[in-house]
């Protein structure tokens, strides 16, 4: 609980809690950002199932069985081409999102390691389930934090 006494009104870069992350004031697109978050957390943890996988070899499958009945025609092979191809587009984005989200909650736990050696807050292990609201909250904190330790050794 080493970190419980070091939290308080006098650290500029621990929040009270995570809840007081919560209450960040929200841009009018914060409402689609964070519905954007939610369903692309929904489909990157669906689509990285078996089942997902699963699916989609079945519907290569079926595609491929269908072929001599179609005669292996353009429009046959335009089916699977536009298929993917629409598939991989969106999926672009949701990867993206995804990973920029990780990059940006692994970085948040590595400042907290480096601003707290000794006694590491336990508030950032599971700083990724936060929102996107939150984290940016936490991050604006940290970069206030370092730009005012940069400064203490340049004085």
């Amino acid at each position: 609980m080493a970190s419980a006494t070091r939290q308080g009104a006098s650290d500029p870069v621990r929040p009270r809690s995570v809840a007081s992350a919560h209450r960040a004031p929200v841009r009018a697109s914060g409402q689609v950002m964070e519905a954007f978050a939610r369903m692309a957390h929904a489909v990157s943890v669906a689509t990285g199932s078996i089942y997902a996988f699963t699916g989609a070899m079945a519907v290569i499958a079926i595609w491929a069985v269908l072929g001599p009945v179609f005669h292996y025609s353009d429009t046959w092979q335009l089916t699977v081409n536009t298929g993917t191809t629409i598939v991989t587009f969106l999926m672009v984005f949701v990867i993206q999102h995804a990973q920029n989200h990780d990059t940006r909650s692994i970085q948040l736990k590595l400042d907290e390691l480096i601003s707290a050696i000794a006694s590491a807050s336990n508030e950032m292990i599971e700083v990724e389930n936060l929102s996107e609201a939150q984290i940016e909250v936490l991050y604006q904190r940290y970069q206030q934090a370092a730009r005012a330790k940069a400064s203490e050794g340049d004085a």
